[in-house]
C-alpha cells in the first residue's frame, strides 16, 4: 500500500526543486535535512522592537547606568566613608552634645543607609538588564554576519568547484577536535 503524499511534502519538494544554485543546495544540507530550508529567521521584528524600546528607555537607561557607574565608583566609597565619619563624630558628641541628632546605635543612619541600599540594587538590576539587552543585540549582529558568512562562503565554493560535503567534514572533524581542547583543558583546570 503506498502513501499518498501530504501537502506539506509537496511543499518541501517544491521548495527542494526550487533551489538551483549549488551553493544554496550545499546550505539546505548543511543541517543534516534536504527541506528547502536554507535558514530559519524566528525572530523577524527584533530589529524593530529593539529600536523602539531604545528610544522609549533612552533617558531612563542613561540615568541608571550614570548612578550605577557613580555608585561603583571610588569616589562613591570616598563620598559615603568621609559622610559616616562626620555622622558618627556629630553624633557621638565629638563636636559637642547639642549638635547630636542621632544616638548611637545611629538608627536614622541604619534607615537612610538601607534606603539607599534598595535604590542602588534597584538601579544594578536596571543596567544589568540594559546590558543584558546590549549582549542580545551583539548576538543578533553576530548571527546575521555569520548567517551571511556562510551563504557568502557556499556560493563561493560552489563557484570554484569545492566539494561541499569534504569541506563540511574538516570543519567537523576541527570542531570535534576544538571541543575535546577546551574540555581536556576544563577538566585539567
Amino acid at each position: 500500500m503506498s502513501e499518498t503524499p501530504s501537502p506539506l511534502d509537496d511543499d518541501i519538494a517544491a521548495r527542494v526543486a526550487a533551489i538551483t544554485c549549488p551553493g544554496c543546495r550545499a546550505i539546505d544540507a548543511a543541517d543534516g535535512k534536504i527541506d528547502g530550508n536554507l535558514f530559519s529567521v524566528p525572530h523577524l521584528h527584533t530589529r524593530d522592537e529593539n529600536i523602539i524600546l531604545s528610544t522609549i528607555r533612552k533617558a531612563q537607561d542613561q540615568l541608571a547606568d550614570g548612578i550605577t557607574n557613580f555608585a561603583g565608583s571610588m569616589r562613591f566609597l570616598y563620598l559615603h566613608g568621609a559622610w559616616f565619619a562626620v555622622w558618627i563624630a556629630l553624633n557621638i558628641g565629638l563636636a559637642g552634645a547639642s549638635m547630636a541628632f542621632d544616638k548611637y546605635p545611629f538608627g536614622l543612619l541604619t534607615m537612610i543607609v538601607s534606603l539607599e541600599a534598595i535604590f542602588l540594587s534597584t538601579f544594578v538590576m536596571i543596567s544589568q538588564n540594559r546590558q543584558a539587552s546590549r549582549s542580545d543585540i551583539r548576538a543578533e549582529l553576530d548571527f546575521e554576519t555569520n548567517l551571511r558568512s556562510e551563504i557568502w562562503s557556499a556560493h563561493i565554493g560552489a563557484a570554484l568547484g569545492i566539494d561541499a560535503e569534504h569541506v563540511e567534514g574538516i570543519v567537523q572533524q576541527a570542531l570535534a577536535a576544538a571541543r575535546a581542547n577546551t574540555a581536556h583543558a576544563q577538566a585539567t583546570a
